[in-house]
């Protein structure tokens, strides 16, 4: 699985669970919704994402790609 489906089933699952927490516990857990949806925005915008950079610290990216790669 490559890095980009990786990050896009953390923010799914991220956006879903706060989701179901504001609609459960609090309404303040769509603060958290919000951040996601923001952090999505400003990767696409700076080609910077900071969970691309945590799962590689640990580990977790899986094999790297290359231009060539298809």
């Amino acid at each position: 699985m490559k890095l980009e489906h990786r990050i896009r089933i953390i923010a799914g699952s991220f956006i879903l669970i706060s989701l179901a927490l504001a609609h459960w516990v609090s309404p303040y857990w769509l603060l958290f919704t919000a951040f996601v949806g923001v952090n999505l925005i400003q990767s696409a915008i700076t080609r910077w994402c900071l969970m691309e950079d945590i799962l590689k610290k640990f580990g977790w990216a899986g094999p790297e790609e290359t231009c060539c790669q298809r």
